[in-house]
């Protein structure tokens, strides 16, 4: 329980860094006058950038030679990293003028994004190692989306914090560059908690490591990319691979209009008269995941299998954004209230199942190539999330764009056309995401039969050394 736990504390550290950019990124086009296109932009410019790093990073992680493992004292580099870089990135003053706080915010993005990738590529794939058990591997990443899951408890409520006048007279931007400090700190400290403590043995004696020196690395780089988009040719990793591609990234293209819905549509385009709202809707829902759907997903992937419960779980979470477009309401915020279960299921139950399949399917790519790729693996995943989560930055500042969304002056027909997308868009990904995983095949029994053979295997090639 002590190393689940240990992970889950870098997990917090992993959900929260990107939960508060998604709050504070408002603060952009909202205060400091970025257009819709160049939010956009921003936010996708560094996924190209993880395109590049993240299969690096999962190479280097993969055949690091150490005393402390494979992975460790990158988790301990990269969160440091990550922490200095956020600090810095949010230091924004309008009156420097926009061209010089875009590529002030680019370049200090693009150090918090490796410093991101240094991280979270080996921290991932210690989550995979820590237990070959099918069951037990649920209940790893069930605990660590419980404790990540506090990330959207708490981030929601910067939106109050920066919107109120009485904590920041100055405006939202005096507050990020203040907040943005509160947030770095502890959750660098959470981040370095896996590195300290999670087991892991010396691979000083690995004699099948391949050579991680720069010069090597620089000359391999098409081969780690080639390497990287064989795992695409493991149809089972495909298929999570896409479908989580289309559900978490279809939910991400409108998940910034929820803070612009309730402001615009419900409270006449007033910030302080919204209050909590905008906090209470991903908070509340945040708190859902956690005590609700967490459990049960543990439990119906236990009792009907991994593929079932993910299928259950998004139907439900289509619900609830039908229930979004009816509960909506002006001047009755507390309706929303009732989507938030049905569609707290959607993203509450994706990473929960899939981090635990990516880990069955970390062992059938051992038994084809006799490797074990936690890192790769893990990296093409989540570049999957993270480059998906770029395109939805730059889609959801198209859509803004599209229905003819101005800050200063927000018109009626504008709010419809979030809406619309708020209700519809996510339903098509979340569909388009149950079709995909309906093949998937790595059931518990095939999995028992990929861990018995290769517990053989490794037997018969440590006889054969001997």
């Amino acid at each position: 329980m002590g190393q689940k736990i240990a992970f889950g504390f870098g997990m917090l550290a992993n959900q929260m860094f990107p939960a508060s950019v998604g709050v504070f990124i408002i603060v952009l086009v909202q205060d400091l006058g970025f257009a819709a296109l160049l939010w956009g932009i921003i936010q996708f410019a560094p996924r190209i950038f993880d395109a590049i790093t993240d299969p690096i990073m999962g190479f280097i992680s993969d055949n690091t030679r150490s005393k402390w493992g494979r992975r460790r004292h990158y988790v301990f580099i990269g969160s440091i990293i990550m922490g200095i870089s956020f600090i810095c990135m949010w230091q924004l003053y309008k009156e420097n003028g926009l061209d010089y706080n875009f590529w002030y915010f680019m370049i200090w993005s693009l150090v918090f994004y490796l410093g991101l990738t240094i991280f979270s590529v080996p921290y991932v794939a210690m989550g995979y190692e820590i237990s070959e058990d099918f069951h037990e591997r649920t209940n790893i990443m069930a605990i660590s989306q419980f404790i990540g899951q506090w990330a959207w408890v708490i981030a929601p409520w910067f939106w109050v914090i920066l919107y109120n006048p009485d904590w920041f007279p100055n405006g939202a931007a005096s507050g990020v560059r203040e907040l943005s400090v509160w947030v770095a700190i502890p959750c660098s400290l959470f981040a370095i908690i896996p590195a300290i403590f999670l087991k892991s043995k010396s691979t000083l004696d690995r004699e099948d490591f391949l050579p991680i020196t720069p010069a090597y690395v620089g000359k391999s780089v098409v081969n780690i990319f080639t390497s990287a988009l064989d795992a695409f040719k493991i149809k089972q990793f495909k298929k999570i691979a896409f479908a989580t591609f289309l559900i978490f990234n279809s939910f991400n293209i409108i998940a910034s209009f929820t803070f612009l819905i309730i402001v615009h549509y419900m409270f006449n385009s007033d910030p302080a008269s919204a209050g909590s709202w905008p906090a209470i809707h991903g908070s509340v829902g945040a708190l859902f995941t956690s005590f609700l759907v967490i459990p049960i997903i543990n439990w119906m992937a236990k009792k009907y299998g991994k593929k079932k419960a993910f299928l259950i779980a998004q139907s439900i979470s289509i619900i609830g954004y039908i229930l979004f477009w009816f509960l909506f309401v002006p001047g009755k915020p507390y309706l929303f209230i009732y989507a938030l279960p049905f569609h707290s299921f959607g993203i509450g139950s994706l990473f929960t199942i899939m981090m635990s399949m990516t880990a069955d399917i970390c062992d059938l790519d051992e038994l084809n190539t006799g490797k074990r790729r936690e890192g790769v693996l893990g990296a093409v995943y989540w570049w999957m999330v993270k480059f998906g989560f770029g395109i939805a930055a730059l889609l959801s500042g198209t859509i803004l764009w599209l229905v003819g969304f101005d800050a200063d002056s927000v018109t009626q027909s504008a709010v419809t056309g979030m809406r619309i997308f708020y209700t519809l868009l996510p339903i098509a990904g979340v569909i388009g995401a149950i079709l995909i995983m309906k093949g998937y095949d790595l059931t518990e029994e095939r999995s028992k039969e990929v861990s018995e053979q290769l517990t053989l295997l490794r037997k018969n090639k440590k006889n054969n050394n001997v």
